[in-house]
């Protein structure tokens, strides 16, 4: 099969998303949270594998009929409400407390790194990598030291 994206470049967007994402799993996973190395992992392996997918699509149709082009945009739209969805299911809401939010958000955010890699902005990807992570892990810290933090998520 003929096309714009090599092999190497399509496993190595695959990995780089896979790899930045399992940061944040590992976070999570430390933290003993339902959702840690291999949902977010899977998260963004699927998020930049449909965008390799519709690339794949728009170079494929670029030579063709002008209107049987896709527009990249749209998967994107898919990819970030579907994921929306997962993460909305990692929230729980219990008598007066919710859980899982911060979960809920790194698993959106993964598949950010995801779509990122996807494209081939691994600098994109790492800086939201990092800064998510900062977010988690210092910040993190930093809320448990007021006396009136309720949660652990």
């Amino acid at each position: 099969m003929e096309t714009e994206i090599s092999l190497f470049d399509m496993f190595t967007r695959l990995g780089v998303a896979a790899g930045l994402a399992l940061v944040l799993g590992l976070e999570r996973e430390l933290r003993g949270k339902p959702a840690g190395l291999r949902s977010h992992m899977l998260v963004a392996l699927g998020a930049a594998a449909f965008l390799i997918v519709g690339l794949d699509i728009l170079f494929s149709t670029a030579e063709g009929d002008p209107s049987a082009r896709i527009d990249p945009t749209r998967i994107v739209q898919g990819v970030v409400g579907g994921i929306g969805f997962l993460g909305a299911g990692s929230i729980i809401h219990s008598g007066t407390s919710v859980h899982g939010i911060t979960t809920g958000a790194s698993i959106w955010l993964a598949g950010a790194i995801g779509v990122s890699a996807g494209v081939h902005n691994f600098a994109l990807a790492g800086m939201i990598t990092l800064m998510a992570l900062v977010i988690m892990s210092v910040l993190g810290a930093i809320e448990r030291l007021f006396p009136d933090h309720r949660g652990s998520d």
